[in-house]
């Protein structure tokens, strides 16, 4: 009822048309204005910050950041696109549940793994605890990996993002046409030869888009290397924002950070466009996969198990561990205001990312042109932007909005208004927004493919307006890619800790906030609970999911 309510017009039907433009560019200007602000931010900064952030941090945050896309790119695609190709294009004992378990991880935020297995792995952990009692050893005895590492960090990252190179690949190795494979078979190929000169090839599109999704996701995440101490950009931003206070410093290191995010997008958008294939026998003659027995079929097994495993099991048993033997009381008040902040952002943010999506979506095929394209593309690009970003990005602007507002206020009528916009939950709700908006649009345009031009135009001949045909035709059609869109981002925005850490008003605070505040207090146990919650949200999309990947 609130998505017809919205889009209920009482303004005559000739009216529509003028008002969805001004709409989706308003959604697009918003979208737009914490990229700007960082920039002008960056720009007024002066020259001492930079001068300052070159000699000392600027090139240790570059490399740690460069070193980290490098490893998380490398395994991701190594895990994703092997485990897809494995269950698309081969027949093992349990392939069918394979196909739906590769996809769990994904429910997981990479910091809640980081304290699964910071429990697991760090010398007090089970263990080096039983290592050192089996063997004998003493603390220096041995030498064991550090789980608080660059490397512990990419590890992490790995594990909860190849769900998205697995996805994307696998879609496009199902619709490969048989013919190639098998022509290179014929022409004396082995299998595993045949997949790197013809499957790899073809599926390369696919495969790029979701290594550079997990890149994106990567240099955005600021848990797991903060809490691993790593020095990335986007602890960078948070380190010169409260505990050094220099606002300049923070906006100037957001300004790279958002180039390099804007520069993946250019180029996921560059090579999905360039990258084309066709095959007329496609829809033909689909690839017969090859039955594996024996040592292969144990193989692909182990193959597929380690990141099911990892990514999902071990830290479901590690966490219920821990957080049994915390003294966290899910049922306190204390938790059940968390648990009630954490539903109010994310349902209100997710309501109204909806309802910016559905604005920009319609106006984009009711009004289809370069402005309706341009401002499609604006909405789109918050999701390449870090959470820490979009946060410096409204904050500056709106800060001293509030300051100004404030001063003259005191000054004409001897009044405060304080932090009227910065000190509510609204701003961060529209940092929300800006943030996922595009996983909300993409959501809506996939199901908008449903909707014939021929509804339209039936729609228009029988005297209904733009308005009322959304809110008569299509919203009752999109209305399972709405459903998705909404859970979407509502678990996002659960998961979401840079721009809430940030952002978020005094003393309201999230569970992920929670989990992150006692888990930086060496409080594992504690910190299980609310990332238990967390994990427990994540999982109904996750097995929505898998349900399609199951049904296809």
């Amino acid at each position: 009822m609130a998505l017809t309510s919205f889009f209920q017009s009482d303004t005559p039907r000739s009216a529509a048309p003028r008002t969805l433009p001004i709409l989706g560019w308003l959604v697009a200007l918003i979208c737009l204005l914490p990229m700007a602000a960082v920039a002008v931010a960056a720009a007024t900064g002066g020259t001492e910050t930079v001068q300052h952030l070159i000699g000392t941090v600027l090139g240790r945050y570059t490399g740690n950041t460069l070193l980290l896309v490098a490893l998380v790119s490398i395994g991701t695609f190594a895990i994703g696109t092997g485990a897809a190709w494995l269950v698309t294009m081969t027949r093992f004992p349990g392939v069918r549940l394979f196909e739906i378990a590769l996809v769990l991880p994904l429910a997981f935020p990479a910091y809640v793994l980081a304290y699964a297995y910071t429990h697991i792995l760090d010398h007090p952990g089970i263990v080096q605890t039983t290592l050192r009692s089996v063997m004998g050893w003493g603390p220096r005895d041995y030498w064991f990996p550090e789980i608080r590492s660059l490397g512990g960090a990419a590890a992490m990252l790995v594990l909860v993002l190849y769900p998205y190179v697995y996805l994307l690949s696998r879609a496009a190795f199902i619709q490969q046409s048989g013919s190639t494979f098998m022509a290179a078979r014929a022409l004396g190929s082995r299998p595993l030869a045949a997949f790197f000169r013809v499957s790899l090839p073809l599926a390369r599109p696919a495969i790029a888009a979701g290594v550079l999704l997990a890149v994106m996701e990567t240099i955005a995440d600021f848990g797991t290397v903060a809490y691993f101490g790593v020095q990335t950009f986007a602890t960078g931003i948070y380190t010169s924002w409260f505990s050094m206070g220099d606002r300049a410093g923070a906006a100037q290191l957001a300004l790279c950070l958002l180039s390099f995010a804007l520069l993946l997008a250019v180029l996921e958008r560059t090579q999905r466009g360039q990258a084309k294939y066709h095959d007329p026998s496609r829809g033909q003659r689909h690839h017969p996969p090859l039955t594996l027995t024996g040592w292969p079929a144990t193989g692909a097994i182990a193959l597929c198990s380690v990141p099911v495993l990892f990514g999902a099991l071990f830290p479901i048993i590690a966490l219920l561990n821990m957080g049994i033997g915390s003294e966290q009381d899910l049922l306190s008040s204390r938790y059940l205001g968390f648990i009630r902040n954490s539903l109010v952002l994310a349902t209100t943010a997710a309501g109204l990312t909806l309802v910016a999506a559905i604005t920009v979506g319609y106006y984009l095929r009711s009004r289809p042109g370069r402005p309706s394209t341009i401002a499609a593309y604006i909405a789109r690009l918050g999701y390449a932007v870090p959470g820490g970003v979009i946060a410096v990005g409204l904050l500056v602007p709106f800060a001293a909005f509030d300051n100004a507002l404030d001063a003259w206020m005191r000054a004409t009528f001897d009044i405060s208004t304080g932090l009227l916009i910065t000190g509510s939950i609204w701003l961060l709700v529209f940092a929300y927004m800006v943030r996922f908006l595009a996983a909300a649009l993409g959501a809506y345009e996939g199901g908008q493919a449903l909707v014939h031009a021929n509804m339209d135009a039936a729609s228009r001949s029988l005297g209904k307006g733009p308005f009322a045909t959304l809110r008569r035709v299509h919203l009752p059609i999109l209305t399972p890619s709405l459903l998705t869109a909404l859970l979407i981002v509502f678990v996002d925005v659960m998961k979401e800790l840079p721009a809430t850490l940030i952002m978020r008003p005094f003393n309201y605070d999230t569970l992920a906030v929670q989990a992150y505040r006692l888990a930086s207090d060496e409080r594992l146990n504690g910190a299980a609970v609310p990332s238990l919650v967390i994990v427990a949200v994540g999982l109904l999309p996750v097995i929505l999911i898998c349900r399609q990947v199951g049904r296809r």
